[in-house]
């Protein structure tokens, strides 16, 4: 037995494993032959058994160690897993661990560092990055602020621009100057404060010429166009009486009807027929670009055509907009409406200024016109003086003369002054 221990210590732990069988194998026969082991044999084969123990945990690890190899893995060994296994290792007198292990450890370790080191980039980069957002961001605010004081800053412009004093004030949809009011204002101012003391004739003529002109005025109301073109024929004076008075009253209106007309007018194409019923002076054909048939019963210039506005020269469908401004006037409106819409084209527009007080309901005017083949398209009845509506040529009623339903509308009678 003192031969075998000695070949433990001088042999390393491998050779165990060769001895392995015939020592058992010994022992095995010394049990058969004897049958009970002394005191001694028991503590050399608790020694036996220790030793092979440690051969087996010895050859697993170096099994485990090649399958590591094999797979690739770079933690090959845990320094944590080392410290709290109990495998038995021999290790020299210095007690120095093997080369094996220091080098598993350092490599962990720099991949540790390595690691930190990737992450320490990333966190950098993704901060770079929401750096740069927040300033194409606050870059982008800051873009649209200018662009809004810019908008806010023409849209004051305009407004000052609006309110000026050669300024325009907005009729729903259209533009009446304000220096027709300021002069209208003036000029009852001066009459105001300049009073000159009238003689007995001018105050007879004055009053002679307002009375001629209500007189007139009522039987244009009340009589057939027909008997009203025959009666200024007869006495051309007094269409232009009538239109003398008339200018009077103008003056005293604070809106004239046909500049609310002439503004929108002008926002249409250049290239459209326009029809004026009851022109007058034919003050609309001079103030806008269009061509215009200016008609009445009676021509004041060169540019009206005398003739009764039931039966115009016109041919059928060959006019863009019929304009009736304050020219209403008789007793067979219906015929006036059928006019305008046999000299009317698909789609064209019929304009009306009529004063307020003429109507008793608009809504039943308005529906009567539907009869007609006119649609409403836009009115403005704001105004406490004057209605302004629009009409659309929708159906062409040459053939429906006799069934119209009747249209009236109440006088304009003028007070005396």
């Amino acid at each position: 037995m003192a031969k075998f221990k000695k070949s433990l210590q001088d042999k390393e732990v491998p050779a165990v494993k060769c001895m392995k069988k015939s020592i058992v194998k010994k022992f095995s026969k010394r049990k058969d032959n004897k049958g009970s082991l002394s005191d001694t044999y028991r503590n050399d084969l608790k020694k036996l058994n220790v030793a092979n123990k440690i051969a087996r945990t010895v050859s697993t690890s170096r099994k485990n160690r090649k399958n590591r190899r094999k797979d690739g893995s770079r933690n090959k060994f845990d320094v944590k897993n080392i410290d709290k296994s109990n495998i038995p290792t021999r290790h020299s007198k210095n007690d120095k661990k093997p080369p094996g292990i220091l080098q598993k450890v350092q490599i962990n370790t720099d991949s540790k560092t390595k690691s930190k080191k990737r992450n320490k980039r990333r966190k950098q980069d993704v901060n770079l990055d929401n750096t740069n957002k927040n300033v194409r961001v606050g870059e982008s605010v800051k873009e649209k602020n200018k662009k809004l004081q810019i908008s806010a800053n023409k849209s004051d412009k305009t407004e000052v621009q609006q309110i000026k004093p050669n300024k325009i004030l907005k009729l729903n949809e259209h533009k009446i100057k304000v220096n027709q009011l300021e002069k209208i204002l003036t000029n009852k101012l001066q009459t105001k404060q300049i009073v000159q003391p009238l003689t007995l004739r001018e105050r007879m003529m004055t009053q002679l010429r307002a009375s001629r002109f209500r007189f007139i005025n009522e039987t244009l109301y009340n009589n057939d166009s027909s008997e009203s073109k025959r009666y200024f024929k007869e006495d051309p004076d007094a269409f232009k009486a009538y239109h003398a008075g008339y200018k009077q009253q103008l003056e005293q209106w604070p809106v004239n009807p046909l500049d609310v007309l002439i503004s929108s007018i002008k926002k249409l194409p250049i290239d459209s027929v326009i029809a004026d019923f009851g022109c007058g002076e034919a003050r609309l054909a001079a103030s806008i670009p269009h061509t215009v048939h200016s008609f009445d019963f009676i021509a004041l210039n060169d540019k009206v055509k005398a003739c009764d506005m039931a039966h115009t020269p016109l041919l059928m469908n060959s006019v863009h907009v019929v304009v009736f401004c304050l020219s209403l006037m008789g007793s067979n409106l219906n015929d006036y409406i059928i006019e305008a819409n046999r000299v009317l084209k698909n789609n064209g527009i019929l304009k009306i200024a009529e004063v307020e007080s003429r109507f008793e309901d608009v809504g039943n005017f308005i529906k009567l016109l539907r009869s007609y083949g006119f649609r409403n398209t836009w009115k403005d009845l704001s105004h406490n003086l004057f209605y302004f509506m629009d009409f659309k040529k929708e159906e062409d009623i040459s053939i429906k003369r006799k069934n119209l339903p009747q249209i009236t509308l109440k006088s304009c009678l003028y007070k005396k002054r």
